[in-house]
Formats: C-alpha cells, sequence, structure tokens
C-alpha cells in the first residue's frame, strides 16, 4: 500500500528555507507571494491488510521517526 506523509513546520515555528525561497521569488519578479514555508514529503510502500492498519503503522512511525512532533504537524495519505 502507497502511503504519503507530508511533514511542515508547524505555525509560528521559523522557516529560513521558506523565507529564502519568498525572497528569491520576490526578486525574480513573482509577485504576489505572500509567504513560502518548506516541508518535506515522505513516500512509504508498505504491507497492511487495510488503510486502518496501514493509518496506525504510519503514524506510529511519523510520531517516532519521520516528524519531530516538537516543531513539526504531518498529514498522512493513504493511495
Amino acid at each position: 500500500m502507497k502511503v504519503i506523509v507530508n511533514v511542515f513546520l508547524k505555525e509560528g515555528v521559523l522557516d529560513p528555507q521558506g523565507k529564502a525561497a519568498h525572497h528569491a521569488l520576490d526578486s525574480l519578479g513573482f509577485d504576489g507571494v505572500k509567504g513560502v514555508r518548506i516541508g518535506k514529503q515522505i513516500i512509504l510502500d508498505i504491507d497492511a491488510s487495510d488503510k486502518a492498519e496501514a493509518e496506525a503503522k504510519v503514524k506510529e512511525m511519523s510520531e517516532t521517526l519521520l516528524a519531530n512532533t516538537v516543531i513539526e504537524d504531518y498529514t498522512i495519505e493513504i493511495a
């Protein structure tokens, strides 16, 4: 089963990569960009009998390793 985990900084946590990308977009003439936040996407191919089992496994993986839950949030998409 294919599972996608999107990890991104929580609101209020400084995002220096996002700030640099925002500045670069402004410098390149892309108007109207009010903010940029940069995250990461992790794609897993796991064995699971159903979506509930897949979500439970990936939630545990995310809480344990894939996301730093002190400063990051994450979403799980099951394809």
